[in-house]
């Protein structure tokens, strides 16, 4: 099915429903992929599909944790800049992922969304709203509930990365060339080869600047 869609930014129902065979099947299944944190409607008849959907099947469960984290995301923010992540690392005690973290991992990608993992989310929006943040859609502050198994952090980084999908398969890719050994060998995402070839190289020009 996910072939059958192929990857761009919104699809509409149509196209599900010439692939189910019927509408009714195209809304059942629909509603357990959102359920699932695959999609996400955006209005009536149109949804988003993360990339995560077009990863073997057989690495589904193991994307689960992070796609239901995903889901419940919430996004805080006060001067909407650099600074918003600085306040939050210091006020807020959890487990940071995708961006910030990726970037302390790999040095790939300039961070710049913060997402961090919470056991309680409502606590962690008081504390943000004692230091002047607001919720809303567009805040650089990313508070998520923390789901599933955290025993191998550079593991869950990688399938958070995943999960997420677009400029964050870069950082996937990236950590999976630079800490192999620390992940999984059954648990491996699937990459364009264009895509890990960018990343090789980049990692190499990084080496060489600092050789330099």
């Amino acid at each position: 099915m996910a072939e059958g869609l192929g990857e761009k930014p919104v699809h509409h129902m149509d196209e599900l429903s010439k692939i189910t065979g019927s509408r009714a099947t195209a809304y059942r299944i629909l509603a357990k992929l959102r359920a699932a944190g695959f999609t996400e409607q955006v209005k009536e008849g149109y949804f988003t599909i993360r990339s995560s959907l077009f990863q073997p099947f057989n690495l589904w469960p193991s994307l689960l944790p992070s796609l239901q984290a995903l889901k419940q995301a919430r996004f805080f923010g006060s001067s909407y800049n650099e600074n918003d992540a600085r306040v939050a690392r210091q006020i807020l005690k959890g487990a940071v992922t995708l961006d910030y973290r990726a970037y302390e991992l790999t040095k790939l990608q300039s961070p710049h969304l913060f997402f961090i993992y919470v056991n309680d989310p409502d606590y962690a929006a008081r504390t943000l709203r004692e230091h002047k943040f607001s919720e809303g859609t567009q805040g650089r502050v990313v508070v998520i509930p923390r789901t599933g198994a955290f025993g191998n952090e550079i593991q869950r980084v990688y399938l958070d990365c995943i999960a997420y999908g677009g400029r964050s398969l870069l950082d996937a890719i990236a950590v999976e060339i630079l800490y192999s050994e620390s992940l999984d060998p059954r648990v491996r995402g699937s990459f364009k080869a264009g895509d890990v070839l960018k990343v090789r190289e980049e990692l190499a020009q990084q080496t060489g600047t600092r050789s330099n």
